[in-house]
C-alpha cells in the first residue's frame, strides 16, 4: 500500500501538471487561431471595401441613367415614331440593368431590391406613357408624355433608391 501511495505522490502531480499544460496550450492555440481569423478578415475588408464602394457608385450611375428624364434626354428621336422610341427606351433600360447585375454581390438585399424596383417602375412608366400615345406619332410626343408622368411624382423612385444606397454607404463608414 505504501508503494501505491508513493507512486500516487509522483504521478498525481504529474497528471495535474499535464492537464494544466493541456488547457494553457489549448487556450493559447485557440487565441492564436482567433487572431489569425481576425487578421484574414481585416485583410479581406481592405480588398472588398473599395469594390463595394465601386458597386454603390455603379448602381447610383445606373439609377441616374434609367431615370425617365435622363432616358428621354439621351434618346435620339428625330425621325422616329413613338413605337420606335418606346422600344429603344426599353432596350436601354434593360441593357443598363444587365450591365450592372453583378453589383448585387456587394450590396444588401434591400438595396438591390430598391434598384430592381426603380428599374421596374421606370419600365412601367415608359409602357404606360406608350399606351397613351399613338404608335405612329412623332417620338417627341412619347418623350413629353414620359416627362409629364414623371413630373407628377413627389419623389422619383430612382431618387429614393439612390438615397437608400447613400444611407448604406454611410453605415459602412
Amino acid at each position: 500500500m505504501n508503494d501505491f501511495i508513493e507512486i500516487l505522490k509522483i504521478t498525481l502531480p504529474s497528471m495535474i501538471m499535464l492537464v494544466t499544460v493541456y488547457y494553457i496550450v489549448g487556450g493559447f492555440l485557440r487565441n492564436s487561431e482567433k487572431q489569425q481569423k481576425l487578421k484574414a478578415i481585416r485583410g479581406n475588408q481592405k480588398l472588398i471595401t473599395p469594390i463595394r464602394l465601386q458597386a454603390y457608385e455603379r448602381l447610383v450611375l445606373l439609377l441616374e441613367r434609367i431615370s425617365p428624364d435622363s432616358l428621354v434626354m439621351r434618346a435620339d428621336y428625330p425621325d422616329k415614331t413613338c413605337e420606335q422610341l418606346h422600344t429603344e427606351l426599353l432596350q436601354a433600360i434593360r441593357a443598363e440593368f444587365e450591365h450592372n447585375l453583378s453589383q448585387r454581390l456587394y450590396v444588401s438585399a434591400e438595396a438591390w431590391e430598391n434598384v430592381r424596383n426603380a428599374k421596374n417602375y421606370t419600365v412601367t412608366l415608359v409602357n404606360n406613357a406608350a399606351k397613351e400615345v399613338e404608335d405612329d406619332m412623332p417620338a417627341i410626343e412619347l418623350s413629353r408624355k414620359i416627362l409629364d408622368m414623371s413630373v407628377e411624382l413627389e419623389q422619383p423612385i430612382a431618387e429614393k433608391a439612390i438615397n437608400e444606397l447613400k444611407r448604406e454607404i454611410q453605415q459602412i463608414f
